[in-house]
């Protein structure tokens, strides 16, 4: 169901087409980057937090990591990822599939800058065998009340 609701949302503006279905697992940066043959930098992975009660999404790049002490000054909490169960639970997305598309209306959604540094990411499209082609100006186009925001750092650090 949560693909079904990741594709209704993109068909409603247009870009369905954009979808990419795999005969294989993209659950992870690294299958999804084999899956399409692209650097795991270009993943768009979408992290799922709990920040004082509240649903947070956070797309970032899949060459990073949450940096704890950047989440803790912008949002004044701890990094709290949700777990499986409450993932889809809280999104609409089981973990593997979640993305920032269709999900439920109470879900904050931030765009980390570290996606501003490419042409094309692959967010996922609501399931573990699929992904988006999209610019990062696209994916804000797709998301207007999201925020950009800087809270990650190089997984090499």
């Amino acid at each position: 169901m949560s693909y079904e609701r990741a594709n209704e949302y993109l068909a409603a503006r247009g870009m369905d087409d954009r979808i990419i279905l795999f005969d294989v697992s993209s659950a992870t940066v690294s299958l999804a980057a084999a899956a399409l043959g692209c650097e795991e930098c270009h993943i768009a992975k979408t992290l799922s937090f709990d920040v004082n009660g509240e649903t947070v999404l956070i797309v970032a790049a899949g060459d990073v990591k949450i940096d704890n002490h950047k989440f803790k000054g912008y949002f004044h909490a701890k990094a709290k990822m949700l777990s499986h169960d409450e993932t889809e639970e809280r999104t609409g997305h089981a973990v593997g599939g979640v993305c920032p598309f269709g999900v439920k209306e109470d879900v904050r959604i931030y765009l980390d800058e570290s996606l501003r540094r490419f042409d094309i990411v692959y967010p996922a499209a609501g399931s573990a065998s699929s992904a988006v082609r999209l610019s990062p100006d696209e994916l804000v186009s797709l998301l207007p009340s999201s925020i950009w925001i800087d809270v990650t750092r190089s997984i090499s650090q």
